[in-house]
């Protein structure tokens, strides 16, 4: 275990820790993905990427983890739980950045946002890099779902050594990320994305999932580069790579998080999946929170949910744990206890839980 000095201490200063991390901060590329698959030549000279932001020095931390098979160059930053009892097992988030699946990194403002306030509230986080689509007519889907799936894999078979539960692991992403936690929480392995290496022994299943504002219905979405194909020359690859299309009665716990003033992932995306949640018996409300008072009142009701889509009245496309009506703005409202005390319900719990239409499931005790 590592703990790198905190060189960026400006950035940590401005991100409040990152707990206090707002909007799209200075120098976080956007994640919109153009609606084209061909490209024009590129008449500007393209940017040296911006090194990694630093996690926390007082965040017990391993950085760039090689958790897929071979030589991979995408790695894992694992943040170690705090406070956690003696001889218990913590739960762990896989945490999935965004980026439109060209681009992004696992050590962003909201991937540290996510992640140091998992690990504060006893969470391992691993943060994920996956497959990413860097040149033209390149083909990264489904690699990147089975990136995340490896990811899964790695913490079952590390569970010992973590010290974690490997029945107690959910998912968290946004933009990219939401669509790729979604796929996770949603597909099972007669879907087809579970035979790719050579771990396919290992489940990788997941408890749970949080979907922060992604492009879970690409069907009704503009073109994706990751296919190199446009959705009327391949709509079944579409429909393949959209959550929506793999919900089922007694859908795993899902969890979306949505602005409506994101102009990036329009937050119709998200309703077109809390419609077919519903439809296929998964009671999914939908709340309004436009404050902090409502951010509170919600808590407990939001507990009782297995499925909800939370919308936040004018956010924009990028935002964490703390809410931003714009870039670089004041935080409006904060969502972490919101959000952990939702997956605490099912990655903590050791009672049985009420599923649907009266059914009960149960997560046995961690320690």
């Amino acid at each position: 275990m590592t703990s790198k000095p905190l060189i960026y201490l400006a950035c940590w200063m401005i991100a409040g820790g990152y707990t206090q991390a707002a909007g799209n901060p200075v120098g976080e590329e956007s994640e919109e993905t153009p609606a084209t698959v061909e490209e024009a030549p590129k008449s500007k000279k393209t940017k040296a990427p911006k090194p990694p932001l630093e996690i926390p020095a007082d965040i017990p931390h391993e950085e760039d983890v090689s958790y897929l098979e071979g030589d991979r160059k995408e790695k894992a930053d694992l943040y170690f739980p705090m406070g956690v009892p003696e001889g218990r097992k913590a739960p762990a988030l896989i945490v999935i950045h965004g980026g439109g699946f060209n681009d992004g990194d696992k050590r962003k403002y909201r991937e540290l946002n996510f992640c140091t306030n998992a690990a504060k509230r006893g969470y391992l986080a691993m943060s994920i890099n996956y497959k990413l689509r860097k040149s033209q007519g390149q083909v990264t889907w489904p690699q990147n779902i089975q990136d995340a799936k490896e990811a899964v894999r790695w913490l079952r078979l590390n569970a010992e050594r973590l010290k974690i539960d490997p029945e107690r692991i959910g998912a968290m992403g946004g933009s990219a990320g939401g669509n790729v936690a979604a796929m996770l929480t949603l597909t099972q392995p007669e879907d087809g994305f579970d035979g790719a290496g050579a771990r396919t022994n290992i489940p990788a299943r997941i408890v749970c999932g949080i979907d922060f504002y992604g492009a879970v219905d690409l069907m009704t979405y503009h073109d994706m580069k990751m296919f190199a194909k446009t959705r009327e020359e391949a709509p079944e690859l579409y429909r393949k790579g959209s959550p929506t299309s793999y919900v089922r009665e007694k859908a795993p716990p899902l969890l979306m998080i949505h602005g409506t003033g994101d102009e990036t992932v329009k937050v119709e995306q998200s309703q077109i999946l809390r419609s077919k949640l519903e439809a296929a018996g998964n009671p999914c409300p939908e709340y309004i929170i436009s404050n902090q008072l409502e951010v509170d009142a919600l808590k407990e009701k939001l507990a009782e949910n297995r499925h909800a889509l939370v919308l936040i009245p004018k956010a924009p496309h990028t935002f964490d744990l703390a809410v931003s009506m714009k870039k670089d703005g004041p935080v409006m409202m904060d969502i972490t206890d919101l959000v952990f005390e939702w997956l605490d319900r099912y990655l903590k719990a050791e009672i049985p839980l009420k599923g649907p239409a009266g059914s009960n499931f149960s997560i046995p005790s961690s320690r």
